[in-house]
């Protein structure tokens, strides 16, 4: 008699407990280490400045990723058209010798996106963008020598407002904007 309370105590208490669970399924849960570089307006951004918020990531250049950007660009549009608040974008620039302050803004501008929430990041060398890609991303970066294009990922990067990647999608083809979204409703407990 003793157990039957004891296991209807546990059933409840495992039903609201995965009732309140509201998790992106498959999370990467990969952690980010802090970082501080230079926005398109020239100004320190760093991880701190997106405490509490959650963003979307990815790695590019101004000369070949402009699909990757109009992608994000309508991601962001589709947010808007939604409602949805509080979602920071954070590009970083794959080639920072040629990819500097000016340059970047310019590149947003022409592309159209809203600047007030993208940050478009420089300010390292081309070894310390190689290494954080890996080490936090867990994505290529590479330039070759006497290459002028760099070699790097297509993909885009869901991170919570810990600065936790949660997950990631492709950023060219059959971007699956509808599952982005839904993960961002979820880390935003909508």
């Amino acid at each position: 008699m003793k157990k039957l309370p004891m296991l209807m105590i546990l059933m409840m208490t495992l039903l609201v407990s995965a009732c309140g669970s509201k998790e992106v399924p498959n999370a990467n849960n990969w952690e980010t280490e802090d970082f501080s570089f230079i926005d398109q307006n020239g100004k320190d951004f760093s991880k701190s400045d997106l405490k509490g918020k959650v963003w979307v990531a990815d790695f590019i250049c101004t000369t070949v990723c402009l699909p990757m950007t109009a992608n994000l660009i309508k991601l962001q549009q589709q947010l808007k058209d939604e409602g949805i608040k509080d979602v920071e974008f954070v590009s970083f620039s794959v080639d920072p010798e040629t990819d500097k302050p000016d340059v970047l803004k310019n590149y947003g501008t022409k592309m159209n996106a809203d600047l007030s929430t993208w940050h478009f990041l420089t300010g390292y060398d081309q070894a310390e963008i190689e290494k954080f890609a890996l080490d936090n991303f867990k994505t290529l970066v590479k330039k070759p020598e006497n290459e002028t294009q760099v070699i790097h990922g297509t993909t885009f990067y869901l991170v919570d407002q810990e600065g936790t990647i949660i997950q990631d999608y492709s950023g060219t083809k059959d971007v699956p904007y509808e599952e982005i979204i839904k993960h961002i409703k979820i880390l935003q407990n909508y």
